[in-house]
């Protein structure tokens, strides 16, 4: 999971999130939002703006650790 972090700090991903969630906030209310609101607002923007070149490197990761342990 550090890479995932790494690459999406990298890229300006999560720097894309906090904004994304302190625009929600300011706009509903700080007193008005809770976690479970800012996960259902955020989270299917966050997946699609996983850069795809991040998501192919996670898959060759896999693949390659599944191939290790498959022999």
């Amino acid at each position: 999971m550090e890479l995932v972090r790494e690459r999406l700090v990298e890229c300006g991903w999560k720097d894309e999130m906090r904004a994304l969630c302190r625009a929600f906030i300011k706009k509903n209310g700080r007193e008005n939002v809770t976690v479970d609101d800012l996960v259902r607002a955020i989270t299917p923007k966050g997946r699609a703006s996983i850069p795809d070149s991040v998501k192919a490197e996670l898959l060759q990761k896999i693949r390659t650790f599944l191939v290790s342990v498959a022999h």
